[in-house]
């Protein structure tokens, strides 16, 4: 699931315009943000170059299992806070990571 503060629109744009298969991922808009802010993950920078983006949703991916979350990384810095320089923690690498010491530990 992919999901950020935005419309269902832009997000079903999103999806086709990176080739994402339906059968295997789903693009999710928030529009109100709600569901950011429950699960506290607002980005209130300014954005990139100061253009005032306020309210996104932070670059993050979590593993949840059964309601529970298993793994969490935000990709976040002082110096970078939108993760856009250094996303490396929440990309497909480091979840596929997690899931094989899950895999192992849960065995």
């Amino acid at each position: 699931m992919v999901f950020c503060v935005n419309d269902g629109a832009v997000m079903t744009a999103w999806q086709k315009d990176q080739g994402a298969d339906e059968s295997l991922l789903t693009f999710y808009g928030d529009p109100s943000g709600a569901l950011t802010k429950a699960l506290g993950m607002v980005l209130d920078h300014p954005g990139p170059q100061g253009k005032g983006l306020f309210g996104r949703t932070k670059r993050f991916a979590a593993i949840v299992k059964n309601g529970v979350v298993k793994a969490l990384e935000i990709s976040e810095r002082p110096d970078d806070p939108a993760g856009d320089d250094y996303p490396e923690s929440s990309c497909a690498p480091s979840m596929l990571e997690h899931l094989a010491k899950l895999a192992k530990s849960e065995l």
